[in-house]
């Protein structure tokens, strides 16, 4: 028996409908390119010390390699295990769902079995299959697990998806959220637009995953017209390989941004952040090598704050890319506000014990 979203605790829907920080959870390693289980928990333990709504494991920053490495399960066990251990609050647990359908439909039960409430389905394996088979795949996963949609930008293996795809997807009565991540304001609008047309926007919650984009995903209304009736959506929260990091500042920033749109007026200086954070984020994930050194860039803004022991990412020759140590210094010296080191420095002890 499959689980669905109506089974969820209330507060954890509610908590999904409001909108939260969730990051999307990088991978601890060692020199020798092993899990390190003590940072791994740290890092779990910071996300949720900072106010993070959830937790996105087994995603795209995980390194999806962790498949080839028989690292899938042992890696959601232990995020799952170590939020239980440590808070009594339930975080809501994302897992990242890959492959073609046997093989997410596996890995979904496996998230399922380990206590998680939905996966963020990865349509990358599946270039070059039809929009009826995306359908057929996405409904057979859904049958196990509340599914998260997942727009993964081109750059980094996504696939282009268009509306009639979302308008199918949103369909589907186990979908409960969408991450917007194609890093492509028309292709943003494409989910938006699907979305409405499927009627869905009670059920599916939209979350930003375009993470150079943040601050005006987060603030802005997106009206489109379905039939004669203008329909207004809002992007609620993110998923992000961006607030892998700075994560205690990024629950400050959408709690503003969420007081704002409450009360209709968003302050200049809010505005102002948008081209700040977006900055960071070009120099974090690596855009002048066109994303080489996404994930190593995560890793080198937590080894900084001393919460990863060095940048290692399963692949070897996947490391920072030229030039992005100096614009990553660039960013940290021009932006101290946008970064939690004080947080990080006052609980790091006690994360790592």
């Amino acid at each position: 028996m499959g689980l669905r979203w109506t089974d969820w605790p209330s507060h954890l829907l509610a908590a999904l409908r409001r909108g939260v920080v969730i990051p999307a959870h990088p991978l601890a390693l060692d020199a020798d390119r092993r899990l390190d289980q003590r940072r791994q928990r740290a890092l779990t333990r910071y996300y949720l010390d900072a106010g993070a709504g959830g937790l996105a494991v087994g995603v795209h920053t995980t390194q999806f390699a962790i498949r080839d490495v028989g690292l899938y399960r042992p890696v959601l066990e232990l995020a799952m295990r170590s939020a239980a251990d440590w808070t009594t609050s339930s975080p809501l647990m994302i897992a990242g769902l890959a492959g073609r359908t046997i093989a997410a439909v596996g890995e979904a039960q496996i998230a399922r079995g380990l206590g998680y409430h939905a996966g963020l389905l990865s349509l990358a394996a599946m270039k070059g299959a039809t929009e009826d088979e995306l359908i057929a795949h996405a409904g057979a996963v859904a049958r196990e697990l509340p599914l998260v949609g997942f727009y993964l930008q081109p750059a980094v293996g996504g696939i282009v998806l268009p509306a009639s795809f979302w308008r199918r997807f949103a369909a589907i009565d186990n979908v409960v959220a969408i991450k917007i991540a194609p890093f492509n304001r028309y292709r943003t609008l494409d989910v938006i637009r699907g979305v409405a047309e499927a009627g869905a926007a009670d059920r599916v919650t939209l979350y930003t995953g375009n993470d150079d984009h943040i601050i005006l995903d987060l603030l802005a209304p997106f009206t489109v017209v379905v039939g004669d009736r203008p329909v207004t959506l809002r992007i609620r929260g993110g998923l992000l390989g961006h607030w892998s990091v700075w994560v205690r500042q990024a629950v400050e920033l959408l709690a503003r941004v969420h007081a704002a749109v409450a009360a209709g007026q968003v302050p200049a200086d809010l505005l102002a952040l948008d081209s700040a954070v977006t900055d960071c984020n070009a120099a974090i994930f690596d855009v002048a090598n066109d994303f080489h050194g996404v994930i190593a860039g995560c890793h080198e803004v937590l080894r900084r704050q001393g919460l990863l022991q060095g940048i290692w990412c399963l692949d070897p020759d996947e490391s920072l890319g030229p030039g992005q140590m100096q614009e990553i210094d660039r960013v940290c010296a021009a932006y101290p506000h946008l970064s939690d080191d004080a947080f990080v420095r006052e609980n790091l002890e006690r994360w790592l014990a």
